[in-house]
């Protein structure tokens, strides 16, 4: 491909429009304040953790943020050959004014101060959004988020289930599950009730997807009631399931969670494939691990019962990849 090629593929790119299907922002305060915000996101963290700035000193309580930036600009040379630095100086060049080819000890604080000064502007997230072409920010809500005080045309709500589905067990997460919806679960008639008004009041507040990460071990069927009722029951009293128990209470909490994306006709966005909590001593969010122990045939029965359900899919390995393609 030619270079006038190219840069004309790129200037027809740079027109479109773009919606953001999947993030974590705060809706109630979605710009960045500081280049803390940014570079303490875990894609920077975790690997100025990996390559050996100590975890106390990323998340030490009370640390200044500039003093946090600076800690984490003296890991960047030893990341030089990474795509995240590359986003982190794409971004400072296109919003900060930044000209070097590195971030350096030597320049960082001119780059920080200029951040600073850019972001309490009062238009700041409307310069972001024009300037990235954003015109819809997708958000990872939890179940219980009663979704107020924010433009929903503009930052989408998203329903995130893993609590739902992985944590039923918590009673904090049954708690919350009463409280927002009124209902006190304790078989599977009041479980589906349940999830049914989290739906409602979802789909109400302008939700236009629904969204879980899955453990690689994990197989969505079609489950017999009267069993998950009985375990049910046993979680109400905090007793401790066995694996079994505790899958069959997982698969029917997603085959009814899917139930009602088919009735809602929202998409179930599926990130499969990470194991949570395997680095225990990692930074935030920088403990997970992808495994190639799973395969998109586990979701056979799921895809088959579902055909209307729209099911945007993100996986983690190159066979899986591979799977996906050929579902696809």
């Amino acid at each position: 491909m030619s270079q006038s090629l190219a840069e004309s593929l790129f200037q027809e790119l740079e027109q479109i429009v773009l919606i953001d299907p999947h993030t974590h922002i705060n809706p109630h305060s979605a710009p960045s304040q500081t280049l803390a915000d940014i570079m303490g996101y875990h894609y920077y963290t975790e690997l100025a953790h990996s390559a050996g700035l100590p975890k106390d000193q990323i998340e030490q309580e009370g640390l200044d943020p500039k003093e946090k930036v600076g800690r984490l600009v003296g890991k960047l040379a030893d990341l030089d050959n990474t795509i995240q630095v590359s986003w982190l100086l794409d971004i400072c060049r296109e919003f900060f004014g930044f000209t070097d080819d590195r971030l350096t000890p030597e320049n960082w604080e001119s780059v920080y101060d200029s951040a600073l000064e850019k972001m309490a502007q009062p238009d700041w997230e409307k310069q972001v959004l024009d300037h990235s072409k954003l015109e819809k920010v997708f958000l990872t809500n939890d179940f219980d988020d009663p979704l107020e005080g924010f433009d929903t045309n503009l930052y989408i709500p998203c329903l995130r289930t893993d609590d739902l589905v992985f944590h039923f067990t918590k009673k904090a997460v049954q708690q919350r599950l009463e409280k927002a919806t009124e209902i006190e679960v304790h078989d599977v008639v009041t479980m589906r009730e349940a999830i049914g008004k989290l739906f409602a009041h979802f789909c109400a507040k302008g939700a236009k997807a629904c969204a879980i990460s899955i453990p690689p071990s994990f197989q969505p069927m079609k489950c017999d009631p009267g069993a998950v009722s009985a375990i049910i029951k046993r979680a109400n009293k905090q007793q401790k399931l066995t694996d079994a128990e505790q899958a069959m209470l997982s698969a029917f909490a997603f085959w009814t969670i899917t139930e009602f994306c088919a009735e809602h006709k929202l998409p179930f966005d599926l990130m499969i494939g990470v194991n949570r909590r395997v680095y225990e001593d990692g930074v935030f969010q920088g403990q997970d691990l992808f495994d190639k122990r799973v395969s998109l045939i586990q979701y056979k029965e799921l895809f088959n019962a579902f055909p209307q359900v729209t099911f945007p899919i993100s996986v983690l390995g190159s066979t899986s990849n591979q799977e996906l393609v050929s579902y696809a």
